[in-house]
């Protein structure tokens, strides 16, 4: 089976290297097939023209933020026509969210007495996309918090002051969009959402239903009885799999193409794509 990659970060969202470092990246790590997904952005491709790919075939992707249940979940999109009309909607849209989305936090993490600088965590984003990394970044800056870890589990993760999930597009337009662009829409991380088994094949119904075609059963480094958990769940729902590490930088959670083992009761979810198969 060729390495594949379906789940990564660049600096254009929350990641550290830049699209042409992470595709040197992926291409020293043996990766044959990547897709870049960054969150509710695809400007990541824009700046992959001049990069020499030597034989990496790239699937543009998005990682879209939603909630469901009152539960903040992420849907990726895979093989999207960038050019779509409905992509541009969608990335405007979220990025409008997005950006009223970073003031909310401020505003409550000020009001939980930390001393935020927003404009110092528009330079930790490079003045775009700010997501909650950024403001855990400038957590520790302050002093407020060891590390990242401690930003969300003090005052960024779910349920904490600086968890704003209201201002996203609801899953089932989350879904649309993507599959009017022509893409599949594959319900990343499902175990970081930590739902009972039975509320996670409920959000899975609830996916299928708006049209939802896939699942990550391979997301970063897991073991086996999580992988297995995943791979029943895709079979007994009739899901296409996805795999991906979700890197973000060097160092940090999953290495890019560094995942554990794919499935084989599992169809994958790059079956009908000439590019991947050829």
């Amino acid at each position: 089976m060729k390495r594949i990659d379906l789940h990564s970060h660049t600096i254009i969202s929350d990641g550290r290297l830049t699209p042409k470092e992470l595709i040197e990246r992926a291409k020293a790590k043996g990766v044959e097939v990547l897709s870049i997904t960054d969150h509710d952005t695809v400007a990541a491709y824009q700046q992959l023209a001049d990069v020499k790919l030597d034989g990496l075939v790239i699937i543009p992707g998005v990682e879209f933020s939603t909630q469901w249940r009152g539960v903040g979940v992420h849907i990726v999109g895979l093989n999207l026509n960038l050019d779509s009309l409905a992509i541009k909607e969608a990335v405007a849209q979220q990025e409008k969210a997005r950006a009223d989305r970073a003031l909310l936090i401020a505003e409550r993490l000020i009001k939980a007495r930390c001393a935020i600088d927003f404009q110092r965590v528009e330079e930790i984003a490079n003045h775009s996309h700010i997501g909650r990394p950024h403001f855990a970044q400038h957590l520790v800056e302050l002093g407020l918090v060891k590390n990242i870890s401690m930003a969300f589990k003090k005052y960024l993760g779910n349920g904490k002051v600086g968890d704003v999930k209201q201002c996203w597009a609801e899953l089932g337009q989350i879904v649309r969009w993507i599959t009017e662009a022509g893409g599949v829409a594959v319900l990343a991380h499902p175990l970081k959402y930590k739902m009972t088994r039975t509320k996670l094949s409920a959000l899975l119904d609830d996916f299928i239903a708006a049209g939802g075609r896939g699942i990550e059963v391979v997301s970063g480094q897991q073991t086996k009885d999580e992988t297995q958990v995943l791979a029943r769940l895709c079979v007994q729902k009739g899901l296409l799999a996805s795999c991906g590490s979700d890197f973000h930088q060097p160092s940090q959670w999953s290495e890019i193409g560094s995942m554990s083992y794919f499935p084989k009761e599992c169809k994958p979810v790059w079956t009908e794509w000439s590019e991947v198969n050829t």
